[in-house]
This record gives structure tokens, sequence and C-alpha cells, in this order.
């Protein structure tokens, strides 16, 4: 029986394949993609991560998952298909018929972002379009920007961008906001934001990069980026007979990493927490591996 199986190869999960070895605990990553590093080298540009700037997503990831296979960190390239809590342990069945048992498992499958869903989306992603104002709003600093949703997530970026963007449009396809009244209210009073309500995106053009938005409303707003923000969808469909997922779906658990489920640990985005980043995800993968250490 191994100590640990890790799904997922994310920053998360390949800090954990780190800390375990380190650790000398037999421990294997479960990935879905061939050689993969998770949403992180969908990244242009990275400019947040401690000692590493103006790096790309690529790049950062190649350089977690380089330090693991130094490491002797094993990888197995396989899709789980379902997870079984045994008395003491874990079975994992994956698609290419293997059949995985631990001790513990580190669920570090990830978050997807919710897209707009219109054609231009893939076309101008790193071209304009960013999931996440903090990693890349200071790349727009004294341009103009513009955040889709309605949701506590698209005003706070709203309210971030305002400190930094010489103007921030606000779309929303509701005249009524779901997020904070107070975050919005401040908003209203910014001079340099603009609130358009019953509006969706149809459109987005461009020479080469994000230049203007097309709106259902006939509209046509000039921006030099866009971010979305109207949801994630946490991967966390494995664990939904385990009774560990919130209303969103996210795994519930503290900054130790240690769910309700005995030897189940979340890292990640998967997991619940204010924030969601690379460093963030890092520092659950090694939280994870010391909980395991300490429970033994």
């Amino acid at each position: 029986m191994l100590d640990i199986i890790i799904i997922g190869s994310g920053p998360a999960g390949l800090t954990a394949a780190i800390y375990a070895k380190r650790a000398q605990l037999n421990a294997v990553v479960v990935e879905k993609e061939y050689l993969g590093t998770g949403q992180i080298a969908e990244s242009s540009l990275v400019d947040n991560y401690p000692g590493m700037p103006q790096t790309d997503g690529y790049s950062l990831g190649e350089a977690f998952r380089e330090h693991a296979e130094k490491l002797g960190a094993e990888f197995i390239e396989a899709e789980i298909t379902s997870i079984e809590k045994l008395e003491n342990g874990f079975i994992c069945k994956c698609n290419n018929g293997d059949e995985l048992e631990a001790a513990n498992i580190i669920y570090a499958a990830g978050c997807k972002h919710r897209n707009l869903g219109i054609d231009d989306e893939k076309k101008y992603y790193g071209k304009g379009i960013s999931y996440c104002a903090v990693c890349d709003g200071a790349f727009y600093k004294d341009k103009t920007a513009t955040v889709i949703g309605g949701g506590d997530t698209a005003l706070d970026d709203a309210m971030y961008l305002s400190d930094i963007c010489s103007r921030v449009n606000l779309i929303h396809r509701r005249d009524e906001f779901r997020g904070s009244m107070l975050t919005l209210e401040h908003l209203k009073a910014k001079e340099n934001v603009n609130i358009i309500t019953n509006a969706t995106v149809q459109g987005i053009e461009g020479e080469g990069k994000v230049e203007r938005v097309i709106l259902s409303n006939d509209m046509t707003v000039p921006t030099d980026g866009i971010f979305v923000a109207i949801g994630m969808i946490p991967q966390t469909e494995l664990l939904k007979g385990f009774d560990v997922l919130d209303n969103n779906g996210y795994v519930k658990a503290s900054e130790d990493c240690i769910t309700s489920c005995d030897g189940l640990y979340a890292a990640g985005d998967v997991r619940t927490k204010k924030l969601r980043q690379v460093i963030t995800a890092a520092a659950d993968g090694a939280d994870a591996v010391q909980s395991i250490l300490s429970s033994r």
C-alpha cells in the first residue's frame, strides 16, 4: 500500500510530491495530462511568484515538475474514475484499468475558470483576456480594463483594478448584483468606474490583442484588457460521496488541508480559501504532507 496518492500535478500536487519524497514517503502523482503542470502553464506572464519575476506560467510549472522529478517523484498518466474508502485507506480506480491503494489521498485536482462561451475567447486568451485580476492587473496600469461578472469576485476585481487602471468597465448581465452591496456602493462612488448592466458579451475585437468588447445592447466598449469573473468550477466530482464539499463544490478544509474524512486532504484551488494563487497552492501541498506526517 502506498503512503499517499496525489491527485493532480499542478503547483499543489507537485509541491506535495516534493515534500513527500523528502520525507521518504511512498507516494505517486496521478495526472490526467502527460507531463502536466496545471493551468498555470496557460499564463503567458507571471510576476507575483517570489524569486522568479517576469517569468511565464509554462516555465514556472516546468520548474516545479523538474524539482519533483529530480527527487525521484513517481508519476502515473491516468484519469481516476472512482475513489473508494477502505477501513485503513483508499482505493482509486483509473481509466487505464489500474487500481491504486494508499493510506492517504492529497486531492489537488484544481479548478476550471467558467468561460464566457463565445468564439473569440480562446483567440484572445493571453492577449488581453485574463481570469485573475490579482495575477494580471498590474499589466494594465494606467490603461482601461473591463470586468465581466456580478458576484463578489467581479466586484472585488473591479475595485482592485480601479486603483491601478485609468478606467474600469464593470459589465453584468442583470440589473442587480449578487456581490456585496457595500463594495458596489464604493464602486459607484469611483469616478473611473463605469457600470454597465443588462448586457452580455457577444464578441471581442482587436488586431492581435483585445481592443474592444461588443455587447448585446449594441454597445461597443473600448478596452485594453478583459477580466472574466463569472465563477470557478472545482474539479471535485470524485468526492461527491464523501460529504466534504461546500455548496459551491469546494472541499471544506482549513490551512492544514485536513478534511472531515480521515486520510483525505485537500490542496490548492479545490480547497475552501480566500486567495487562489500559485504560492498558496504550493503552500497547501507542503501543509498537506506535514499534516500526514503529524498524524502518524
